[in-house]
């Protein structure tokens, strides 16, 4: 079965996912062209595959415009974090949570495509945890997009919480293009998958406000560049925020958490227009 995915410049395409997603892909820039949904003339069905485009980001951007209100309804600021697998993201949330139990009632939606393995490390720490599996009725997905996240909302006691952490499943790629009604977006980048990763998957260092530097302290043991991943960080995303971390540690996570609350701020005097 195929998947739909945005480019960072509007255009979309589909393609196979036959593929090993705990490598990380990249989608190219081969199926771009000038029109507004890309160029899909080498399919014998390029004018039905647009209409599902059309339809597929349609349904989602109607949904995640529900979440949003949601959220902003209920005086919740929603965070996507993102990252590839195996980037640390369940770590630091677990480091997270254990640093805002008691002044920050969170909830987190996990989203993984089986088990229950994530979501269950994160019990215990004070949060209100539910678990999507893309597995279980929307396809295996190799992301989490907006209906899934909806799916979710029902489980949370959203009155009692102040933020709202969607854990997405681990890929470089095909969250980023998925509006889900978050407020804000982080993506955990660990220094194990090399300097070159914001060129190769730009779609995804470009979405994200804040770029988590993982794994730091192993940069002794490794022959990694950091300036030079810095330099092609700020290629695609110019003045993106970036804090060095290390989740085994705990350095930087307390930065982290202090951005976590400045959203939280930041986002309050917006809820109460709504």
């Amino acid at each position: 079965m195929g998947r739909f995915h945005r480019h960072d410049d509007g255009t979309e395409h589909e393609h196979d996912h036959a593929h090993d997603h705990d490598q990380g892909h990249d989608h190219g820039g081969d199926q771009a062209s000038a029109a507004a949904l890309g160029d899909h003339t080498g399919y014998a069905t390029g004018g039905e595959r647009i209409q599902v485009l059309e339809r597929i980001f349609g349904e989602n951007d109607r949904t995640a415009a529900q979440n949003r209100a949601d959220f902003a309804a209920n005086g919740i600021c929603s965070i996507n974090m993102m990252s590839s697998p195996g980037a640390g993201k369940t770590t630091l949330l677990r480091e997270t949570l254990a640093r805002i139990a008691g002044t920050v009632r969170t909830g987190v939606i996990e989203g993984d495509i089986e088990t229950s393995l994530d979501a269950d490390r994160l019990a215990g720490f004070g949060a209100a945890i539910t678990l999507v599996n893309t597995g279980n009725g929307f396809g295996g997905e190799c992301h989490l997009d907006a209906p899934m996240v909806r799916s979710a909302l029902p489980r949370l006691p959203l009155a009692d919480l102040d933020l709202v952490v969607i854990e997405n499943v681990g890929n470089l790629v095909c969250p980023a293009e998925f509006d889900v009604g978050e407020y804000a977006r982080a993506m955990v980048y660990s220094i194990t998958e090399g300097e070159e990763k914001p060129l190769k998957y730009p779609v995804m260092f470009r979405s994200a406000q804040l770029v988590l530097i993982n794994k730091i302290d192993l940069l002794p043991h490794l022959d990694y560049d950091l300036d030079a991943f810095r330099s092609n960080l700020r290629v695609v995303n110019p003045g993106v925020k970036t804090i060095e971390v290390s989740a085994r540690t705990g350095e930087g996570v307390d930065t982290w958490c202090d951005w976590l609350q400045a959203q939280l701020t930041s986002f309050r005097p917006q809820a109460a227009t709504v």
